[in-house]
């Protein structure tokens, strides 16, 4: 059933407005601490950043994708929009500037655990202009999945777009930053982990914890997005949303390998999915399995699943449950 949702022609694409880095991850078997040097296991270059990451995302699942961001004019910058176009993901709004692109240096240990240093680079030359410059783009759009990595006041203007386009807007708000806070009146949905939820409630209500994901849930809608999803790790999801939605999803367990990505995994998903409308809960449920298979394989973008793999992960699951209430 979602195969056959997801391969009709016509559909208005995702559109993704973000990053795009090279991903140079080395294997450690923990993560140090401040001042310590651990040895290495392995080193591997990937094309990443959060933003393309969640455009191949949508790409792998066999949707319509199209990518806004900036590239340096380096051999990375070659590379990486040479990696973008196989994957199916439509780069004509990807700008090329002088300069390097984007690099994040990633630690992944052995149990999957993973730290994370982003160098901006180009990313950071994005701005309210070339959203301007792409606007027929943005206006083709389903809806518009956004992240951090880029400049904030750029977000902003995208969200100023959004709102006065009708088109709804989904922000993954990492890394963690303060946000105006008309900017969160403008977003459809937000979708923050663990860490992130923290962050914004923490500076919202003076140092509350998020470990209740449903008072989290209630005082991140209470900051003006219409939607929320907290992706929770190993411990499922929880959506809340202003039409009174509230379902706590539990995840599918897997053995992890790297986490790298998993959250851009499920946020391509979860985008992909709603554009398929079959509702936000199954949507994030389906964005629940396609971050479980992700984590299964190392890297970032080489780790996002296609679709039958996703609807095996569900099918799986399904079984699994049936059985158990035997």
């Amino acid at each position: 059933m979602i195969r056959e949702k997801s391969m009709l022609v016509g559909k208005k694409p995702v559109v993704v407005v973000g990053s795009i880095n090279i991903d140079l991850v080395a294997n450690t078997e923990r993560i140090p601490v401040e001042g310590e040097t651990v040895a290495g296991k392995g080193f591997q270059i990937h094309p990443g950043g959060k933003g393309a990451n969640q455009a191949v995302a949508v790409a792998k699942l066999g949707y319509p994708v199209s990518m806004i961001g900036c590239l340096g004019d380096d051999t990375f910058g070659e590379q990486l929009r040479s990696h973008l176009e196989s994957a199916g993901v439509d780069v004509a709004g990807v700008a090329t500037v002088p300069g390097s692109s984007g690099v994040a240096v990633i630690l992944v240990a052995d149990k999957g655990e993973n730290c994370i240093v982003i160098t901006p680079g180009a990313n950071a030359r994005l701005t309210p202009h070339d959203l301007d410059k792409n606007i027929e783009i943005i206006r083709s759009a389903g809806l518009v999945l956004t992240q951090l990595e880029i400049p904030i006041e750029t977000v902003s203007h995208l969200a100023t777009i959004c709102s006065r386009e009708g088109v709804p807007l989904i922000l993954d708000p990492a890394p963690a930053r303060e946000l105006p806070a008309e900017l969160m009146k403008q977003i459809a949905w937000l979708t923050p982990n663990e860490t992130e939820a923290e962050f914004f409630i923490r500076n919202a209500n003076g140092g509350h914890d998020a470990k209740d994901p449903v008072a989290t849930a209630r005082m991140l809608m209470a900051q003006g997005m219409r939607g929320v999803v907290l992706k929770l790790g190993a411990r499922g999801a929880y959506l809340a949303s202003a039409a009174g939605l509230t379902q706590f999803l539990e995840s599918f367990p897997v053995e992890a390998v790297d986490t790298t990505a998993a959250g851009d995994a499920f946020n391509g998903a979860f985008a992909t999915a709603l554009l398929m409308n079959i509702g936000p809960v199954e949507s994030a449920r389906f964005a629940a399995a396609a971050a479980a298979v992700s984590v299964t394989r190392v890297g970032a973008q080489p780790s996002m699943p296609s679709m039958s793999e996703v609807e095996q992960m569900l099918n799986g699951a399904a079984k699994n449950k049936e059985n158990g209430n035997r």
